[in-house]
């Protein structure tokens, strides 16, 4: 029996609108895959068809849209060349098959019920900004939808966010307990709607419903909820607003005492907060904002986009502290659009630009539930403007910075996720579970990886429980059973809790442990297609476990036609980092290590010496006993501390991040930090600041690839004490990191004959050495890859731990010698703290 015999006589046919092109009857099955439902992708091929005077009828399974169509030999070959060639602006098309089958008698073309057949699941599609044809109607006094908080079509609006199950029908979504009224549902039976089979279709009759509730008492109707709204804000209150992925918290982004008192209720610290505003136009009196960048601020995904602020932009300073930079993300949900508006009739002032934070305490999960909304909102919000309509699946807003040759993801989330990375063949099913900062997971299923959205950092039990209900909503939408379960080498991660706990039983996935520099390079690779090419991979970053249970972070990795192996080709001088977590949270105690492997003494008119409080300049000259005296003066070298005596253990660090904070603090940037990678973060911009402004700085590379800083260290702490600029030092140091990266590169490029240079690892989220490093990369010849599907820091991780993990695993199912690869034994060696 032929999926025809399934047709229903719920869609009228429309009227052919052109005569059949001439020639006998052919019929054709087609099946398109790729993210082809939630996109009006159905509605489009019956426009097609009928648009041709093709007949037969089209559907949605689990896996696939399909299609017969039926007509002259010419009108079928062009119907199928047009649904890879025109298809809706939201659908991405992986494949389309196409074969012969036999004509059948028939009366124009129908959109059939779905079914659900086996096999590979469709992709979902992200969550994405309302259209310009729906913001009309939603400030169109004549539309129906007038100011209807939920206007949506074929074209915008929630699907991720919404979606229980597929295949993609109203049902199976978060809109199935509001029934369409008779003016929705002519309209989602109508081929010539713009709302043809747009499953959250609804209106003021049929649809979700906003409220707003302050001190207990509950305003209804959308204007007026959104009226109470706008009056505690202009009050300089904080409302809580539920949003597409979960509920956000606002306040005026001009009022300094609001936006201190968010940060107080969130224990943020200094960490930028991101801003909504009203339009581009708005937007263009608070930054910077160059082609690229607007395209990327009106896109359909709409993200955060990271901008060079104006002088005098009317937000507060407390917003984005010390940085010129300013997170600025334009309206993508009508109710965003809605709250940044008058209220007809009403005289209440209306902000412009408001804090658009996540409504959560500081590393923990967006809240999404509207009974953990009740329970944590309280402290949080002084109001709340929500809705009925379930999340199904929270996400946060993504955030990027945008350079010449397109985005860098900062964090991967709304508009992104959950679309796939494509490997180009069809491996095992790997569950990767990502890293401990910056969390995400990812699932391979068939050809494809599916990263998840951020999840965030796995240092509290809201966001394991999080993890664990991202893991299960992975897998049951792709209906997949892993095979092996990919984690992290660390010994400490919880992720790799996790994975022990849920592999390597009888009948359990495998466990196969990533080397994590190791999977940021195959994240890179991933993302670009690239695997099994050759890669000089520089992986750069704060904290992770290398082979030898030491702390790897600025390492130069090859990585050869098995992308499963890596060598280490370069890294790095290591540095004796005392104190684990508390020299990352104080860059000064950073910065003191360095200065004592130079052989610099502790003069306190240093920057990071005068930082450190008495006590901690002496427990630290403990633990740097065999390069220093107790005060702090270069030592004769030999002296070591005894076993179980001293100072804090130190651990040989090797990492690029520490010697951004080292520098940063050397410097007298930053000596303490309130949030991740806020040193290098200020360096970057006070480098930026000098200009054209240098001075000679080296980073000498070995013949055996080893980066040597102590050259650096000890002419940066002259430098400063000689009073040369701490921006035009900054400059160069950056200047000096790029010259190294080349030359370390071009050394093993000449050595090996690989000429592709990839640029991975979080310090890669620093604009300025990006640029500065691919230039002088591609001045020697170098090919240079970077990201643009998933982040350099670990966010990507996932990516990469699926990708090797998968690969051995495939390679395990071939007949033949031992499978290369394999899960990796947990290392013997003392385990690192866990930093970020």
């Amino acid at each position: 029996m032929i999926r025809g015999e399934l047709m229903t006589a719920a869609t009228t046919p429309r009227p052919h609108t052109k005569p059949p092109l001439t020639g006998r009857a052919v019929r054709t099955r087609i099946t398109v895959t790729g993210v082809v439902q939630g996109v009006g992708f159905r509605p489009f091929v019956h426009r097609l068809a009928s648009e041709l005077g093709v007949t037969g009828f089209v559907g949605n399974d689990a896996a696939a849209v399909f299609i017969e169509a039926q007509g002259s030999p010419r009108a079928v070959s062009e119907f199928t060349r047009r649904l890879s060639a025109e298809p809706p602006p939201l659908a991405l098309i992986n494949a389309i098959s196409a074969n012969p089958v036999a004509p059948r008698s028939e009366d124009g073309f129908l959109i059939v019920a779905s079914t659900n057949a086996g096999g590979q699941r469709t992709l979902v599609p992200p969550d994405v900004a309302t259209c310009d044809a729906c913001l009309r109607e939603l400030f169109d006094r004549a539309s129906r939808r007038y100011r209807h908080p939920f206007i949506t079509c074929t074209d915008c609006g929630p699907r991720f966010t919404i979606i229980k199950d597929l295949p993609y029908d109203r049902p199976a979504t978060a809109m199935a307990g509001f029934p369409m009224c008779g003016r929705c549902e002519r309209e989602y039976h109508d081929p010539a709607d713009r709302r043809f089979h747009a499953q959250p279709i609804a209106c003021h009759d049929c649809g979700p419903t906003l409220s707003f509730t302050r001190d207990g008492v509950t305003t209804t109707g959308a204007d007026e909820a959104i009226a109470a709204a706008q009056r505690v804000l202009a009050e300089g209150g904080i409302v809580a607003v539920k949003g597409i992925g979960g509920y956000h918290l606002a306040c005026r982004a001009d009022c300094a005492e609001t936006v201190t008192t968010l940060r107080q209720r969130k224990a943020r610290g200094d960490k930028p907060f991101a801003v909504l505003t009203r339009n581009l136009s708005t937007a263009r009196l608070l930054a910077e904002i160059d082609p690229g960048e607007q395209r990327s601020l009106t896109g359909a995904p709409r993200p955060i986009v990271l901008l060079r602020r104006l002088p005098g932009a009317p937000v507060a300073d407390t917003v984005a502290p010390g940085s010129p930079l300013l997170g600025v993300l334009l309206p993508y949900a009508p109710i965003h659009h809605l709250l940044l508006s008058p209220v007809p009739g009403s005289t209440q002032p209306v902000p412009h630009t408001l804090v658009l934070t996540s409504a959560n305490i500081s590393d923990e999960p967006i809240v999404f539930d509207d009974g953990e909304a009740a329970d944590q909102l309280t402290f949080l919000a002084d109001a709340v403007l929500a809705h009925d309509r379930p999340i199904h699946v929270p996400c946060d807003d993504s955030v990027v910075r945008v350079l010449p040759d397109g985005e860098l993801p900062i964090r991967r989330a709304r508009g992104y996720a959950p679309l796939p990375v494509p490997f180009g063949r069809a491996l095992p099913t790997v569950l990767a579970v990502g890293g401990e900062m910056k969390n995400s997971a990812c699932l391979t299923d068939g050809d494809s990886a599916f990263c998840s959205a951020h999840i965030g950092d796995m240092g509290n039990l809201a966001t394991l429980r999080a993890f664990d209900r991202v893991v299960t909503q992975l897998t049951t939408a792709h209906r997949a059973i892993p095979e092996v379960i990919a984690a992290d080498l660390h010994p400490a991660y919880r992720t790799g809790d996790w994975a022990q706990r849920h592999a390597g039983g009888s009948g359990e996935p495998a466990l196969h442990l990533v080397q994590h520099h190791h999977a940021h390079v195959a994240s890179l690779l991933a993302e670009h297609g690239r695997l099994g090419d050759q890669m000089i991979g520089v992986a750069f970053d704060g904290t992770g476990y290398g082979a030898d249970g030491a702390i790897w972070g600025g390492e130069i990795l090859l990585v050869g036609a098995d992308p499963t192996r890596f060598e280490r080709v370069g890294h790095l001088l290591p540095v004796p980092l005392a104190g684990g977590d508390a020299a990352v949270r104080n860059p000064c105690r950073t910065a003191l290590g360095y200065l004592a492997v130079a052989g610099v003494g502790w003069d306190p008119a240093l920057p990071p010496v005068a930082a450190c409080t008495d006590a901690e300049r002496a427990t630290l000259a403990a633990g740097y006993a065999e390069y220093l005296d107790p005060d702090g003066q270069p030592g004769p070298g030999q002296r070591r501390r005894e076993a179980g005596r001293g100072g804090p253990r130190a651990i040989p660090c090797s990492s690029m991040g520490r010697l951004f904070d080292a520098v940063s603090s050397l410097l007298g940037v930053r000596h303490r930090i309130s949030y991740e990678a806020q040193a290098a973060i200020e360096l970057e911009i006070l480098a930026e600041a000098a200009g054209s402004q240098s001075a000679e700085l080296t980073l000498p590379v070995g013949a055996d690839g080893v980066i040597d800083h102590r050259p650096l260290i000890r002419a940066l702490a002259a430098e400063v004490a000689a009073g040369i600029p701490a921006a035009v030092l900054a400059r160069a140091f950056h200047l000096a990191v790029a010259e190294a990266v080349a030359d370390a590169a071009d050394l093993i490029a000449r050595t090996t004959g690989v000429r592709t240079v990839g640029l991975t690892g979080g310090v890669f989220q620093n604009v300025l050495l990006s640029g500065l490093c691919r230039t002088r990369l591609e001045a020697r010849g170098l090919e240079v890859l970077t990201h643009h599907l998933v982040p350099p820091n670990d966010g990507g991780l996932a990516l990469g731990q699926a990708a090797i993990a998968a690969l051995s695993a495939a390679d395990r199912r071939r007949p033949g010698p031992p499978a290369l690869g394999a899960p990796a034994p947990r290392p013997s060696a003392d385990p690192a703290p866990v930093q970020p």
